[in-house]
């Protein structure tokens, strides 16, 4: 399966560094390098600026082994030296005797002094494309979540609407559009859209919660949300009571086999540890979920603890559980 995208929608491609790449790979068949692109077209007809947003949108990732745009972009320089080397050669009558031959062969470039570079994360290259098309184009930045994750955010945007007023939510979103208010007080607020593969979402973020949460309330960052279903004006709303970015939140698993899980003098025991480092509400930033990873026999269940149990000070909750013989370990959020 391939997706058709027209270049004209690609940021700082404008129309003559189109036509002229259109016009080429009409003439002269598909561009098969980097070098092979920058040799056909010199500087003066597609700059720097075009080849960057070329690269980073994903439209030379057929040039590069697993399509390492960071490699293409830490080569694109050399190249385009290169490549204007030879476009000089050429205008003065130095170039090689073939390179006026219509079915000429693919330039060499050595690549030998080029030292290899590691690909972008995939959140830097799925903003980057988000940047430059305006949506995401290879991914989603939602789709690499690990199981734990998964259940601590149980609800879809999807599934708001039919949720009763006043129930607390939790959901992995992340904001597209934030839009701050100032109250008839001066206080500062927002409306943020809120978006996952399910759908998007209006949420508010009244004045004493955006004074604790601005900090997180950024647009492309991946949130784990707390919220409240409003249903008392015309369309259903999703206040936000708390969020986390969820690349720095870490989960606090208990690992219990069977026979721990169905003891209520565990339960109690686990309770005691943890209420000592309950998180404050009025805090912003430190509240970590707790799970529950129950093994038995060949199988491995996650059980999601009440909000209440959400702790503060991770490191402190992990020691004294692993005091009381409780095997812990940290769970990122992300697969």
């Amino acid at each position: 399966n391939q997706i058709l995208f027209g270049l004209s929608a690609i940021k700082n491609l404008g129309d003559s560094a189109i036509r002229n790449i259109i016009e080429n790979r009409n003439d002269f068949g598909c561009f098969r390098s980097l070098s092979d692109l920058c040799d056909r077209l010199p500087s003066n007809i597609l700059n720097k600026r075009n080849l960057e947003s070329l690269i980073h949108c994903g439209a030379l990732d057929e040039f590069s082994e697993n399509k390492n745009r960071a490699q293409l972009f830490s080569d694109l320089e050399n190249v385009m030296e290169w490549a204007s080397s030879r476009n000089r050669d050429r205008i003065s009558g130095q170039g090689n005797l073939f390179d006026s031959v219509e079915t000429f062969s693919e330039p060499q470039f050595s690549k030998s002094q080029h030292s290899k570079v590691d690909d972008y994360s995939l959140i830097e290259k799925l903003k980057l494309e988000k940047q430059l098309l305006g949506f995401y184009l290879s991914d989603h930045p939602l789709k690499h979540l690990s199981k734990p994750a998964k259940l601590v955010s149980p609800v879809s945007i999807s599934n708001l609407e039919d949720i009763s007023d006043r129930t607390k939510v939790s959901l992995v979103a992340m904001i597209p559009e934030l839009k701050q208010i100032t109250t008839r007080k001066g206080d500062r607020m927002a409306i943020v859209q809120l978006e996952d593969l399910s759908g998007s979402f209006e949420a508010i973020v009244f004045p004493k919660t955006y004074s604790r949460l601005s900090e997180f309330l950024l647009t492309d960052t991946r949130l784990l949300v707390w919220g409240t279903i409003d249903k008392k004006s015309d369309k259903t709303q999703l206040i936000i009571d708390d969020c986390r970015e969820i690349d720095n939140l870490k989960l606090l698993v208990i690992n219990l086999d069977s026979y721990q899980a169905s003891d209520i003098r565990v339960h109690n025991k686990i309770r005691d540890c943890l209420v000592k480092f309950r998180a404050a509400k009025e805090k912003c930033g430190i509240k970590i979920p707790v799970l529950a990873a129950v093994k038995h026999e060949n199988s491995l269940t996650y059980v999601k603890f009440g909000e209440q149990f959400c702790v503060g000070d991770i490191v402190g909750a992990s020691k004294l559980l692993e005091e009381n013989s409780f095997k812990v370990n940290l769970k990122s959020l992300v697969s």
